[in-house]
């Protein structure tokens, strides 16, 4: 009796081997964790992009630049940051895999020169070469963004606006908030150190999730949508954790252990997800096994009967095969080809189907967007980009910084996973266009700038909000739009054409007006007060006058942008008036 009781629990224990193999194999190879895996590398990729702003100082001081210079760097950040026409183009032939490592290298690489100049572990370098590093490791974030997010909206086609509002929340706008937590508990207040962190972390992660992130043929399943929206909870509990933890921070001041407390406290936060990936993989492998232990030898019956009766209606019934088609004349064929294919660039098809990149680059609609951008982006960067210039030029002290920069992370990613959500819940219940929101947007932003130009008496931090809201609420409209209007065909190379506008307006509103204005300005000051920077000095700006003439020129470009995007909105209105998301539900 013993031997046989023993005999029958070894079937069971195998079948539950069996079964826990199977169910960390759903999780491992899901959709679900794809989705966190995104998340993480996306929030890393940004991490040295988006803290610019602390450790442009270190970079200002040790290599003897004056704002131009440091502007000219930031330009060349936001160039590699946004230009990724290169890996979407690689990306629509190479698994998202390709893209994910050559990020992770080029990270690595333009990160730690720059750590190695500052430190002054190496001599100084040439000017174009520092920013040919900014620039290669910058671009890490294209390869890193093309790899994550536009499979994640290959993969999620019906919840696009959802996956854009998460992702881009996380990329860039939390990113700022938990790296300078990480920052301020590991390292303290040297900003060199933080140059080094940035360089292998990005590389670190991407490397880690590289299995995971794969485009999935996988039909929709009706919770897609409650399961975006509890990932969106776990992020607003984060993004509110770290509000308040920032307040306590610049009430009472933390000690770099108390800094190591509330990270823990992020950490767990950042990682919460996890246990919805779990839950979601848990449910749909039980759903699978029922369904295959219920259907199984029944799919196999009407299959095999549905084999045999389509044979022998195919013997019966179906004519003799049709001659071959004579063909046209080689020449005409070719010509007519030729004449086809520049006719089409110039005709494209309807507005929502897949445009070829030609057709899309050289369209009206991709150039009003394109335009609006410029101007819109391009402000908002310009206010991030000189954010630590801005407020040491005003008189705040170096703590005041962080909480600037910790501050418009928040509302950054506030921007964007309200523009993603309420997008999206707008067009499908009341057919609001995304242009329309993306014109209120700009507009929005112009009140920040205006804010910032004037130096309202403590208005500075609202400014921050606004501005911090508009720069991240700007970014999953622009993608949505151009998947919803262009299609999903080649959207890994028309996403990333999309984001070349960013750095042009870098280079136009912050280079050329910003910059040029502030050494303006400060070169007025070291005349006014009778001496002279001597070379290698940097040139520094005290006072409200610094930024508030290029502010003024920035309020009056966005307001330019908005403009540009109601135009937009008046060509695309009977678009967006349909049903837009149609065809992936037949």
């Amino acid at each position: 009796m013993e031997e046989m009781a023993v005999a029958g629990t070894v079937p069971s224990t195998d079948s539950n081997r069996t079964g826990m193999k199977s169910l960390v194999v759903q999780i491992l190879t899901g959709r679900w964790l794809m989705v966190f895996a995104a998340i993480l590398v996306m929030f890393a990729a940004a991490s040295a992009t988006s803290m610019f702003g602390l450790y442009s100082n270190a970079l200002k001081s040790s290599l003897g630049y004056d704002q131009t210079t440091l502007n000219l760097l930031g330009f060349f950040k936001d160039l590699g940051a946004n230009v990724g026409v290169i890996s979407g183009l690689i990306n629509e032939v190479t698994p998202p895999w390709v893209v994910l490592s050559m990020g992770a290298a080029m990270n690595l690489f333009g990160y730690l020169m720059i750590w190695l100049a500052v430190s002054r572990k190496i001599a100084k370098p040439h000017v174009w070469q520092m920013c040919l590093y900014i620039c290669i490791g910058s671009n890490s974030q294209a390869f890193a963004t093309t790899g994550a997010l536009v499979t994640c909206v290959k993969n999620f086609p019906e919840n696009r606006g959802a996956v854009l509002g998460i992702l881009k929340g996380y990329q860039g706008a939390l990113t700022g908030a938990i790296i300078t937590q990480m920052y301020h508990a590991f390292y303290g207040d040297d900003a060199v150190a933080l140059i080094l962190f940035v360089a292998w972390l990005p590389a670190a992660i991407s490397l880690a999730f590289l299995p995971a992130i794969r485009i999935m043929k996988v039909g929709q399943r009706r919770n897609e949508l409650k399961v975006f929206y509890n990932f969106l909870y776990i992020s607003l509990g984060l993004a509110g954790f770290l509000m308040i933890i920032i307040i306590v921070q610049k009430k009472f001041g933390f000690t770099q252990s108390q800094y190591g407390g509330s990270l823990a406290g992020v950490l767990f936060l950042l990682f919460l997800p996890l246990s919805l990936v779990v839950k979601e993989e848990f449910e749909l492998w039980k759903m699978n096994k029922q369904e295959g232990l219920n259907g199984h030898s029944q799919l196999n019956i009407i299959t095999e009967k549905l084999n045999t009766e389509n044979t022998d209606e195919i013997d019966a019934s179906s004519p003799p095969p049709s001659p071959p088609p004579v063909s046209a004349p080689a020449t005409n064929s070719h010509n007519q080809k030729g004449n086809s294919w520049l006719s089409n660039v110039f005709r494209p098809p309807n507005r929502g189907e897949d445009y070829t990149i030609l057709q899309a680059l050289c369209s009206i609609d991709m150039f009003l967007l394109f335009l609006a951008t410029i101007c819109g982006v391009g402000g908002t960067l310009t206010a991030i980009d000189n954010l630590g210039q801005i407020g040491t030029s005003l008189g705040y002290p170096t703590d005041s910084l962080s909480t600037f920069i910790s501050l418009m992370s928040i509302w950054n990613y506030l921007g964007r996973v309200v523009a993603g959500f309420a997008s999206e819940i707008f067009l499908t219940k009341y057919k609001f266009p995304r242009p329309l929101m993306l014109a209120l947007i700009q507009l929005l932003a112009c009140a920040g700038h205006l804010l910032m130009a004037f130096n309202v008496h403590n208005a500075l931090y609202l400014a921050w909000m606004i501005i911090g809201f508009c720069f991240g609420a700007q970014w999953p409209l622009l993608f949505a739009i151009i998947s919803e209007i262009f299609g999903l065909k080649y959207y890994s190379t028309l996403y990333n054409f999309g984001s070349v506008a960013s750095p042009i307006g870098s280079y136009l509103l912050n280079v050329r007006v910003a910059g040029y204005l502030y050494d303006k300005e400060a070169e007025r000051q070291i005349a006014a007060a009778g001496s002279h920077r001597k070379p290698g000095e940097e040139l520094t700006c005290i006072g409200p006058e610094c930024f508030k003439l290029a502010f003024l020129i920035i309020a009056g470009v966005t307001f330019f942008g908005t403009l540009t995007t109601l135009i937009l909105v008046l060509r695309t209105r009977k678009f967006y008036r349909t049903d837009i998301y149609k065809k992936f539900r037949e």
